[in-house]
């Protein structure tokens, strides 16, 4: 599996020293939580932030919209450095709409599910994505309980690509350590996104390799 350090749990003060961090540590990805306040109950960074932070890694940057309107702000963070961007089914731009202005841009679009949306949603779409976020906490908020219950939509969806002879990256986010990465690896995902299980780790190259191999 791949590893995709959270931003969201690092510290602030110093971002770019924290990515440096993770990156000499064998992170895969560097994941990038964006939030409006409306479609969570939370605000983090936006296009400057990530522009700012963009000179520190070579490491794809995964940036994850959780904004109500993600089709207004492709280009702002396509010109902030974006290499993957994920949106939500729930939100309300219009799905293929987005998906296709992401990839004017030369970008990997993505979507993303939260808890209480199915498997199915995402369906349709599964030819047109790069990867598909099955999110595994109630999204928002960093450091909560990760939702084994989620993992059957991976693997679901996982299966529907096979049948269908697609190539679609599954990605979990929400609760990911050294001790639930196992459980994901055994449902199909390919890229664990963590938070504190890797920024809050005493050895972080450590808790990434154990990511990384799921065991």
């Amino acid at each position: 599996m791949k590893a995709a350090p959270s931003l969201l749990s690092c510290d602030f003060s110093k971002m770019g020293e924290e990515i440096q961090r993770v990156d000499r540590a064998g992170a895969d990805w560097i994941h990038l939580d964006v939030m409006d306040g409306h479609f969570v109950p939370n605000l983090t960074i936006g296009p400057a932030i990530v522009s700012a932070v963009r000179p520190y890694t070579r490491l794809p940057f995964d940036v994850h919209l959780m904004i109500d309107y993600p089709l207004d702000y492709i280009d702002s963070f396509a010109d902030a450095g974006a290499d993957i961007i994920t949106f939500h089914v729930e939100a309300k731009s219009d799905i293929k709409k987005t998906i296709e202005k992401i990839k004017s841009r030369g970008i990997k679009p993505g979507l993303v599910i939260k808890p209480k949306t199915p498997a199915e949603a995402v369906y349709e779409y599964l030819d047109e994505v790069y990867v598909i976020l099955v999110m595994t906490v109630e999204p928002g908020f960093g450091g909560q309980s990760f939702m084994a219950d989620m993992l059957p939509k991976v693997t679901a969806i996982k299966e529907e690509c096979a049948r269908r002879s697609l190539e679609v990256y599954l990605e979990v986010d929400g609760g990911i350590s050294e001790k639930t990465a196992p459980a994901a690896a055994n449902a199909g995902v390919d890229v664990c996104v963590s938070g504190t299980g890797i920024f809050k780790a005493k050895d972080t190259a450590a808790a990434i390799s154990a990511i990384k191999k799921g065991i």
